[in-house]
């Protein structure tokens, strides 16, 4: 695909994107910087920090000019046969989180070898303010295929959406591993901490949600060291 050229989105995918336009692309003041870091074609991984539920629209929104983006989601989504059956046409690949899920990785290389772009949040879940480690599942991808383009993204704005009337600004940032892509040796587990340490550097974890939810957490993560 030429850089002149839309990428062919498939129906699901675009339904999607214009139904969430209003909120994350124009309520929400949506600013992408960065989109020719993303291969027009080819194998491709997005990684990107997790704050908010509303973080993989508005990554697919940045991005939809360029990728389609097929996202390792958690597996209860596909509990609703409807939402299951949208998930399906999006590309969208289920994984059963803390699980090692190795058909979804399996299922994840394929489509990576067949030159798909995919999006993963390699902390596994929302932040929900606190310092998670990274996961090597998207390691594992990137060393299976080793033509991987990787990209990193920076999500930030999107625990402001339900913050009404506070009206959000949603940035998403694409740039390309200033350590470089997969080094000769690099373990996935190695790679995916310098990756995600990369992307936390100017993104740090925020508390999702308003009032008495968002004092939930920080309560919580305030009383979590104590624990240890």
């Amino acid at each position: 695909m030429s850089s002149n050229e839309k990428p062919d989105l498939s129906t699901e995918y675009h339904a999607v994107m214009v139904v969430t336009t209003p909120t994350v692309g124009m309520w929400s003041r949506l600013e992408v910087t960065g989109l020719e870091h993303i291969p027009a074609s080819g194998p491709t991984l997005i990684l990107a920090n997790h704050e908010s539920y509303w973080d993989p629209v508005a990554i697919g929104l940045a991005a939809k000019s360029r990728r389609q983006i097929c996202a390792l989601a958690k597996s209860s989504l596909w509990k609703n046969a409807v939402v299951g059956k949208i998930l399906d046409g999006m590309g969208q690949i289920p994984i059963n989180r803390g699980t090692g899920d190795a058909g979804a990785l399996d299922d994840a290389i394929a489509k990576l070898r067949e030159g798909t772009c995919i999006g993963v949040f390699p902390e596994g879940t929302r932040s929900e303010g606190r310092k998670l480690r990274a996961r090597s599942g998207a390691g594992f991808l990137a060393k299976a295929v080793p033509e991987t383009t990787i990209v990193l993204a920076r999500v930030r704005g999107t625990t402001d959406i339900v913050r009404f009337p506070k009206r959000p600004h949603i940035q998403v940032d694409f740039f390309p591993p200033a350590g470089g892509q997969l080094q000769e040796g690099e373990s996935a587990a190695r790679l995916m901490t310098r990756l995600m340490a990369e992307i936390r550097a100017d993104v740090p974890p925020e508390t999702p949600g308003r009032g008495k939810t968002a004092a939930k957490f920080r309560a919580r993560n305030a009383a979590e060291p104590a624990k240890k």
